[in-house]
């Protein structure tokens, strides 16, 4: 039986020197015949070489999405894709290619991938064709589509003026933002007040919301600043900030769980 040559798309050093010594136990005959880095160097790599017997790719590449490859060039090798995505984004792969593997990468994992791939090498040997992926075209475009582009990093900064003049503030030195008469106040934890130009709702998708909550409609609070919860008529929550803002922070009954949740961690 011939060696599997295997092509790897992967654009961590790290990650591929560890798969590469995974694949020397799972497969040892196995011939891995490049690792690239780059989408425009897997175009180039599959057009000017024969199909490999498998790819392992990853999702991320120094210049792009690998499914990019998919997309642009026909491959007719079966893939076996790896990613650092979490349980729910991985379901979208599971009508795509051979199999994925969760990084970081385990031997068992690989080995079962393996183990698939040979059931499908099987199965074509017996319909005497080439490998297809089962709808390739349609499903992997669906994956381009429905794949979570990386998100970007939760906001650090905040650039806030000070007189005349503009002064960069840590996002970990505001204790909580209010809203009021459609301005938004950012508050730090040593007193000081600026206004930024932010809506709370744009503050939501910008703040990490291990640290920071919104409490109301009219507050987000970053978790420092909450001093204590009081039980509230109807079974709404008062809670009590440093600084203390302008008005009352209460929360709705049917909030009250969530916010216990988020400062249990």
């Amino acid at each position: 039986m011939l060696p599997l040559r295997i092509l790897i798309l992967e654009d961590e050093y790290p990650a591929a020197e560890r798969l590469q010594r995974l694949l020397a136990q799972a497969a040892p005959t196995a011939q891995v015949l490049a690792v690239l880095d780059t989408v425009a160097g897997a175009l180039a790599w599959l057009d000017s070489h024969p199909a490999p017997d498998l790819i392992l790719s990853d999702i991320q590449l120094a210049d792009g999405l690998s499914l990019d490859v998919f997309t642009q060039t026909l491959v007719r090798s079966p893939v076996i894709f790896t990613t650092a995505y979490d349980q729910y984004a991985l379901q979208a792969f599971r009508a795509n290619g051979i199999d994925y593997l969760l990084k970081p990468l385990k031997l068992a994992d690989l080995q079962a991938a393996l183990q698939k791939l040979r059931f499908v090498n099987e199965e074509v040997a017996v319909r005497n064709s080439s490998f297809v992926i089962p709808n390739s075209s349609v499903n992997l475009e669906r994956l381009l589509d429905a794949l979570p582009r990386p998100q970007q990093p939760y906001k650090t900064r905040f650039l806030v003026r000070q007189g005349e003049t503009l002064l960069p503030l840590p996002a970990a030195e505001a204790a909580w933002f209010q809203s009021r008469h459609e301005t938004t106040t950012l508050a730090t934890h040593d007193g000081r007040r600026f206004v930024v130009d932010y809506t709370l709702e744009q503050l939501e998708k910008l703040l990490d919301p291990t640290h920071f909550f919104r409490l109301n409609r009219q507050l987000i609070a970053q978790l420092p600043a909450v001093r204590r919860l009081v039980p509230h008529f109807g079974g709404k929550l008062l809670v009590e900030l440093a600084p203390a803002p302008t008005e009352e922070v209460l929360v709705s009954k049917e909030k009250a769980s969530a916010v216990k949740s988020w400062l249990e961690g």
